[in-house]
């Protein structure tokens, strides 16, 4: 326990005194708001309901908050020999992680999430000279490993999407231009027809392989991302959203050149993505270290560049698209902030 001690208060936390031994917080404040570790030691003969561990967290969040703090990022860290304790205590909480104080291992399952401002590999480093200090071999816990990574880092919401466009996709290949003459942006049907629904139709739809292509290489990866941050909800209302004030950019267009035509793709979309990922990195950049905001800020102006100087390109759903998703996700957050959205994903 001191030696965790030593390594929370190297990082620049301070230790918040407590009543209970068992139960000890160290805070930082940060860019992004107020982080907080929350250390169980669990090895005593101690006992706590999933209820009282909860109350417990509820208090310290509500201390941090009296004195000010609205932007609280907490994580539980468990000491235990009995893993399967422990686990019962916190099986509900995605920010707690076991530390198994026998073998010198850092769990963390499926249900509980994959870092914390880099704390996985402080931790990891951390019990790895205590086992060798100690004579033993660190057992970090490989299947736990596997499935965060199978399941923890994998975005449905986003899978679910581009699964949707590759399978509309394939319907058009077997049916010729239906689906198109139905759902394809025209705004000859859109105010003559009355037919609003091609606002998101189109959305859906894609001219050929390469168009496909192209736009879900880049939502696969990139939308991964910015559902883990946001979360599945506020990320699917981000993605339609910003395909709308794309086909909406794009009427505007067209209304003002006096040119007319038939479009279709998820390109609006995916810029919104793109913008609503270039704001997450300006507000979580040591969250988001790997990715620095210049960087980001370049990838999407080159895009929109690209656009521009390319034929048969619609500039102004990238343009609509971009705009929105920036929108979008600082409204997201602020709603975060203020608690109207849950922190939990």
């Amino acid at each position: 326990m001191n030696r965790l001690e030593e390594l929370l208060l190297s990082q620049g936390y301070d230790k918040v005194p407590s009543n209970l031994p068992e139960f000890i917080f160290y805070c930082r404040r940060e860019a992004q708001g107020f982080n907080v570790l929350y250390v169980i030691d669990y090895r005593q003969d101690l006992y706590i309901s999933g209820d009282q561990y909860d109350h417990i967290k509820k208090k310290m969040i509500d201390f941090f908050q009296a004195r000010g703090e609205h932007e609280i990022h907490v994580m539980a860290l468990v000491l235990c020999a009995d893993t399967e304790k422990a686990r019962q205590l916190c099986e509900k909480d995605r920010f707690c992680w076991i530390i198994d104080t026998q073998a010198y291992r850092l769990m963390i399952h499926e249900t509980q999430t994959a870092d914390f401002y880099g704390w996985k590999n402080l931790l990891e480093e951390y019990l790895l000279v205590l086992a060798k200090e100690g004579g033993e071999t660190p057992v970090f816990d490989e299947t736990a490993r596997k499935k965060t990574i199978n399941l923890q880092e994998l975005s449905w919401t986003n899978i679910v999407l581009v699964s949707v466009n590759v399978i509309v996709f394939l319907i058009c290949t077997f049916t010729g231009d239906m689906l198109y003459n139905k759902g394809a942006l025209s705004v000859t049907e859109l105010w003559r027809g009355g037919q609003v629904y091609r606002l998101f139709t189109s959305m859906f739809l894609h001219w050929n392989v390469q168009h496909l292509f192209s736009n879900m290489i880049v939502l696969y990866y990139v939308g991964a991302l910015v559902e883990r941050e946001l979360g599945s909800i506020p990320y699917t209302v981000l993605y339609l959203l910003s395909g709308l004030a794309g086909n909406v950019f794009s009427i505007g267009y067209e209304f003002l050149s006096g040119i007319y035509g038939s479009s279709a793709g998820a390109s609006g979309a995916i810029f919104g993505v793109e913008g609503a990922l270039l704001f997450l990195v300006m507000i979580r950049r040591e969250k988001l270290e790997s990715m620095p905001v210049g960087r980001v800020a370049f990838a999407v102006a080159f895009s929109l560049y690209c656009g521009f100087t390319s034929a048969g390109v619609d500039n102004a759903a990238h343009v609509g698209g971009v705009l929105m998703g920036f929108i979008t996700a600082a409204v997201i957050a602020v709603c975060k902030r203020m608690k109207i959205l849950s922190d939990y994903r």
